[in-house]
């Protein structure tokens, strides 16, 4: 069965509205009756052990069936009508990492990524790489997330290298896009760079958080050159190691690049810049407007230090 059949038979399941109550009921009554059989300890201790493993069980379905329902980086694409990316997300090439945190009312999980040329219908570029990466964001109260009630804007997807000033290596230098789109309560963003590949040799971090160009108010750089979230940061905030292979690095290539911005500058004093973003496109879907923006050029202007 295919994951679009799996969900629409998942979705068509019915339960009565004390199901769950009744479900622990009935272990609990179980487990009693279990303690008053003194008669085969090891009969009894097997019993129980079963009664838990069938629970466990129960609870791994829904796990499972609740896992089902995440949209994939190939469909996310697929949703944003790009059928060449939809299949390099499917190819040996791209990284699955599924890895989530939790911050604030939020649950981020980064699902994967993928380099490579000319893999956007839309916007090809000939002459270069792009990584595109996938992150899904849902609430943890359960409330969906929609078009209309969650801003595209108000958080910020930017790769961040160790050992490079935040402000050199981010979406404004790397001439990124980013889509976002709300599907089944779960809102997907979409950011295409420049490939980040060239810095596979290094700490390469894939950042999420409530703001906007990165600094020193959100931003913290160690001396050896790792980077961290400021400890007195309380907006919504996940940071990802990237698993990018180091055979891919283009050391050259990333000192150049980190060089021809002129901003590997850094100090954790605070003197926070603004940014801003431009939008691509706009159009309307079923759940609302779906936008992509642009970091604007001059929003990443060097920072003191």
């Amino acid at each position: 069965m295919n994951r679009e059949d799996y969900r629409k038979a998942f979705d068509e399941l019915s339960f009565s509205a004390d199901f769950q109550e009744r479900t622990a009921d009935l272990l609990r009554t179980r487990a009693r009756e279990l303690e008053k059989e003194r008669t085969d300890m090891t009969f009894n201790k097997t019993r129980k052990i079963a009664v838990l493993a069938a629970a466990c069980a129960a609870l791994l379905a829904v796990s499972v069936s609740a896992a089902m329902l995440w949209l994939t980086p190939a469909q996310v694409a697929e949703e944003h009508d790009q059928p060449l990316l939809a299949e390099a997300f499917q190819g040996p090439d791209a990284i699955t990492i599924n890895e989530t945190v939790e911050s604030g009312d939020f649950s981020i999980t980064l699902l994967g990524l993928v380099s490579g040329r000319n893999l956007d219908v839309l916007n090809q570029d000939l002459e270069k790489d792009h990584t595109y990466s996938v992150l899904a964001l849902r609430r943890l109260d359960g409330t969906a997330l929609t078009n209309q009630n969650h801003s595209l804007t108000q958080y910020t997807m930017t790769p961040l290298v160790a050992g490079c000033s935040p402000s050199a290596v981010n979406i404004w230098t790397l001439g990124a896009g980013c889509s976002g789109m709300a599907k089944d309560g779960v809102y997907y963003y979409l950011l295409d760079t420049r490939s980040i590949e060239m810095f596979a040799d290094r700490t390469v971090y894939m950042a999420f958080y409530e703001g906007f160009v990165p600094n020193n108010d959100t931003f913290t750089v160690a001396e050896d050159g790792t980077i961290a979230f400021a400890d007195d940061f309380t907006g919504v905030h996940a940071l990802f190691t990237l698993p990018l292979d180091p055979a891919k690095a283009d050391r050259a290539a990333a000192d150049a690049f980190v060089e021809s911005t002129g901003m590997n500058g850094w100090s954790n004093e605070r003197t926070a810049p603004e940014g801003d973003w431009d939008i691509i496109e706009s159009r309307e879907t079923a759940d609302g407007e779906e936008i992509t923006l642009r970091p604007k050029e001059d929003a990443s202007a060097p920072m003191p230090g």
